[in-house]
């Protein structure tokens, strides 16, 4: 999770195998930043963050997903198109995500155990945050 600076805010780690809805409030809780202090109330995100129980559960948290519906939806539309125009700044999200793939170690990964992995990547969150300031 980064901020609207490309300043990395939260990393989580899990299985491959794990669905990306039930990653985002885990992700939330790990944030470096304090709820209250969060500079933006929008929560960018693609198309596999389509679901209304997550879209409810983050408007309890004061968080308004932004994220376009799935191809295959069913039910009426809940998102704003004023508020998509916002997922047109997601490349820097994804511009973020590439500054990390710049270590090596965390493309390939070579650790078998998840706290080393984390703690690379957490390295590697620092190093970005470093160069960025």
């Amino acid at each position: 999770m980064t901020d609207a600076n490309d300043i990395p805010l939260a990393c989580h780690i899990a299985a491959a195998n794990e669905s990306e809805v039930n990653l985002i409030e885990p992700l939330l809780d790990r944030s470096v930043v304090d709820e209250a202090f969060w500079p933006s109330t929008h929560l960018l995100y693609d198309k596999a963050a389509d679901s209304d129980p997550l879209r409810s559960r983050l408007k309890d948290r004061f968080v308004e997903l932004v994220c376009p519906h799935r191809d295959n939806r069913t039910k009426p539309p809940t998102q704003d198109e004023d508020k998509l125009k916002l997922y047109r700044d997601r490349w820097q999200i994804e511009r973020s995500i590439s500054w990390l793939h710049r270590f090596r170690r965390l493309v390939v990964r070579y650790e078998r155990h998840d706290d080393l992995f984390l703690g690379f990547l957490q390295l590697a969150c620092l190093f970005t945050t470093i160069q960025r300031l």
